[in-house]
């Protein structure tokens, strides 16, 4: 491969150089550009560094945030060998990033920046100085090779002189009218013998050829006469060479060939006048050469022999000064140099004159011979020069191509710098992003999520209900949100309406579910909240539900009516005066650990319920047991469906953080499920018990709420607490123990009796109180709803009345198939329970529901 030595050469030194250094700055460029992407990259990584460093002062700003959950995964992390928690971790690792990036901008710096901001700024001198040595020496060459193109210019102008004066000296001291006598030396020379040898002179007369026409000497002389008189002549002054006499310009002396001899051109005019000088008759004055031109500025004088020949005298320029040469019969007057050297003698200083005897030819050609020797000292010393600036151009291309070689050499070394400074840091990166993914690994969202949901839970969705409170106490106008029984009371029947109809609805519709996977999911979609409401707007009026209305919707939502129905109760179906009750049952190990005693329990409990409550939940019940017998449900789909149905069974008074992570009411509907029959039938048994004991003992009415004869019942009531008050201040003291002498005797039964639960009243004052909604209110006596005459509601399927096989205690067979047909739907037919038929066929055992003023 050729080196810079071979290829930047070219004929005038520069432009082959100036390519090259061209490129060179070229590459200085290219080391500024590769130096200000590492300075850049330094001063961002330490501004990344620095904002890292700011990122953890600014998080801690941030009060309440990860300080208050130390519980959470994303806060607690990964319990690692060190202890680090995943916020703490990747609040530490985002300290030793900024420390890392803070190390690549220094050591960019270090290693890349400063090294090479050196060396570039020392490379672009080295060039620089290189360029002006060069050039210096380039401009040097020129300018000798200038003065020696004068040298010669002016070298060739003395030898023109010098000739000029020789050609000048052979005419200079000749008279053309006795030029002729002083050739001859006697007077027998014009006697030429060839005179009578008339036919021989033709053949001596001189022809001259003019353009394309050949003229006789007499033809020749006319033209000459004639051009002689008639073009404009004067005198031209020649620097150094003097002046001139008898010129003419080349453009006068074709105007007037073309004006008098008809030249058709000027090229053909110009060619007669080079003719003329070919033949003696002009010659071109002040420039090289004999050529003739149509130029104003080119002006030829017209020689002796052109007078001559035409006979007309010349004209002549006296000396100014007396010189030995002779004056007369001689053309040495006739030379401009004569003149010249004239003019030059009459100056002349004999004092100053240092080579006083020299003649002008003499002069001149000293002068001719100096010219010579400064000419050929300026080559010789242009030939030196010449070497010696070449030798310096092979030194510093050699040079240069060492530069550049070493300039990409260095950026490529500052490219494997500036790559190590980055990688040396990358295990460090790699590190901190290892530990930040292991941190990601810790964090687990579900379990936060359930970490929220345990320490920060407020409340179930239980929708409160603003209900109309007509002054009549009638609810004929709202269903949704009023009291169970007094729906029930507005309906005559002991089962709400609207909850007979949802449950025979989803009966007659279950075949239409394909499979029994989405028959038991009906109760476990999620359906939305506003499509539920809008079906509640639709039944939301205190009257009879057509089933037409639930065709507009599907089956999910008309089962989430019925649980927002329940949602919306004032109370829960199981009261909630109950809860406590019920905690104590499924926290009381001796009575979890066996079913019979729970069974029992639970049988006691709810029979302190309203008969209205006890009647809806046997009617749910049975629907609910009846869905998971025919569809074979797993006990998975038995613990979700409880613990969807859970929050419309049973709720507490007041729902704390301790009560939302309670399972009680889940369990209690799990065993209404498995002791269904045990428990409702005995429900049943004990309502017919209490409603002979009601009959037998009988208990007053409650006070009627009519309003019409409100001011007679407040006078009454006034006069009563009177006589009350009266009685009570007569009062002897009681000879009980006082509180501080109570004690209460240990229990001597058995764990699974140590329940604060009255099944039945015992005494008629105990009874009265319970009228007023105590736990222990047994004063509903039937399932039969009271007509308004007293007598009672026959039993009604709609409602949910139970055969007569149920009421002795006899429990159908149900068939259990995986499917449901068309045919199925009577086996989801209502099956809720009644009154004894003896007992409600009597008119005169109706019960009538009214709660009875407390007493003290």
């Amino acid at each position: 491969m050729p080196g810079f030595a071979d290829s930047f050469w070219s004929n005038d030194y520069a432009a082959g150089l100036g390519v090259l250094f061209s490129k060179l700055q070229q590459g200085v460029v290219e080391d500024r550009q590769v130096l200000t992407i590492a300075r850049l990259r330094a001063e961002a990584e330490e501004a990344y560094g620095q904002r890292l460093s700011d990122i953890a002062p600014a998080a801690d700003k941030l009060s309440g945030g990860f300080g208050r959950d130390d519980g959470a995964t994303v806060r607690k992390g990964f319990a690692n060998s060190h202890g680090v928690k995943a916020y703490d971790g990747m609040r530490t690792e985002m300290q030793e990033a900024s420390q890392s990036h803070i190390r690549i901008a220094q050591n960019i710096r270090d290693l890349v920046v400063n090294p090479f901001s050196r060396w570039c700024d020392a490379h672009e001198t080295r060039i620089q100085d290189s360029q002006d040595v060069l050039q210096l020496r380039i401009k040097a060459h020129d300018k000798q090779a200038e003065v020696v193109k004068k040298l010669r210019s002016n070298y060739f102008n003395k030898c023109r002189l010098v000739e000029d004066l020789e050609e000048e000296n052979k005419l200079a001291f000749q008279d053309p009218e006795s030029s002729p006598k002083q050739a001859q030396p006697n007077p027998a020379i014009p006697e030429i013998k060839v005179q009578p040898h008339k036919e021989e002179e033709p053949q001596n007369e001189e022809v001259f050829e003019i353009g394309d026409d050949v003229y006789q000497t007499e033809q020749m002389k006319k033209i000459l006469s004639n051009m002689l008189s008639t073009i404009k002549m004067g005198e031209t002054k020649v620097p150094i060479l003097g002046t001139y006499l008898n010129t003419s310009a080349g453009s006068d002396i074709v105007e007037y060939l073309q004006r008098s001899m008809g030249t058709t051109s000027v090229s053909y005019a110009e060619r007669i006048g080079q003719d003329l000088i070919s033949n003696g008759m002009l010659r071109l004055i002040g420039n090289v050469g004999n050529t003739f031109a149509n130029s104003s500025k080119m002006f030829y004088q017209w020689r002796p022999k052109a007078f001559q020949l035409a006979g007309i005298p010349e004209k002549k320029q006296p000396l100014g000064r007396t010189f030995s040469m002779p004056t007369t019969g001689s053309d040495a007057g006739d030379s401009p140099v004569v003149g010249t050297v004239s003019e030059y003698l009459s100056n002349w200083n004999v004092l100053n004159n240092s080579r006083p005897g020299e003649t002008p030819p003499q002069r001149l050609q000293r002068e001719a011979r100096e010219a010579d020797d400064k000419y050929k000292a300026s080559v010789k010393k242009l030939d030196e020069l010449r070497c010696e600036l070449e030798e310096l151009i092979f030194l510093h291309l050699k040079f240069l191509e060492r530069c550049e070689l070493d300039r990409l050499k260095a950026i490529k070394t500052v490219i494997l710098d500036f790559t190590g400074t980055i990688g040396n840091v990358i295990p460090s990166l790699q590190s901190s992003v290892d530990k930040m993914m292991l941190f990601q690994e810790t964090v687990q969202p579900l379990g936060d999520l359930r970490y929220l949901l345990e320490n920060y839970r407020t409340g179930s969705f239980i929708p409160k209900v603003t209900v109309y409170e007509n002054y009549y106490n009638k609810v004929d106008e709202q269903t949704f949100g009023v009291d169970l029984e007094a729906r029930a009371r507005a309906d005559k029947k002991r089962v709400p309406i609207i909850i007979t109809t949802i449950l025979t609805y989803l009966d007659n519709h279950y075949p239409d579910l394909e499979g029994d996977e989405a028959r038991r999911g009906v109760w476990l979609l999620d359906v939305p909240l506003a499509q539920t409401h809008k079906l509640r707007v639709k039944i939301n009026d205190g009257k009879p539900v057509p089933p037409e209305v639930f065709d507009e919707f599907d089956i999910p939502t008309v089962a989430s009516l019925l649980k927002l129905y329940l949602l919306e109760l004032p109370d829960s179906l199981v009261s909630t005066h109950v809860y406590e009750i019920v905690r104590t049952i499924y926290t009381t190990p001796a009575t979890d650990s066996s079913e019979a005693s729970r069974v029992a329990v639970l049988q006691q409990t709810l029979s302190q319920l309203r008969l209205t409550n006890i009647a809806t939940l046997d009617a749910c019940m049975n629907h609910f047991t009846r869905l998971i017998d025919l569809t074979s449900a797993d006990e998975e789909y038995v613990a979700a469906l409880a613990a969807h149905l859970a929050p419309c069974i049973l709720r507490p008074r007041t729902e704390t953080s301790l009560t939302m992570e309670e399972k009680h009411a889940s369990r209690l509907v799990r065993d209404l499920f498995a002791h269904k029959d045990a428990i409702f039938t005995e429900l049943k048994r004990m309502s017919t018990l209490n409603h002979t004991i009601s009959v037998t003992t009988n208990r007053p009415r409650a006070i009627s709420t009519d309003e019409s004869n409100r001011k007679a019942l407040m006078e009454e009531r006034n006069r009563a607490l009177l006589e009350k008050a009266s009685a009570s201040r007569s009062r002897a003291t009681s000879p009980a123990p006082g509180p501080r002498g109570h004690r209460r005797e240990r229990s001597s039964g058995g764990p699974e009796t140590r329940f604060p639960i009255q099944t039945s009243p015992t005494t008629a004052s105990d009874r009265h109180r319970s009228s007023l909604g105590s736990l222990n209110a047994i004063k509903r006596s039937s399932l039969e709803v009271p007509g308004p005459d007293g007598s009672t509601s026959p039993p009604d399927a709609t409602n949910g009345s139970p055969l007569k096989s149920e009421i002795d205690g006899e429990q159908p067979v149900l068939d259990k198939r995986d499917s449901l047909g068309r045919g199925a739907a009577a086996k989801f037919g209502p099956r809720l329970p009644i009154a004894p038929s003896s007992q409600a066929q009597d008119s005169s055992r109706g019960v009538t529901l009214e709660d009875r003023p407390m007493e003290d």
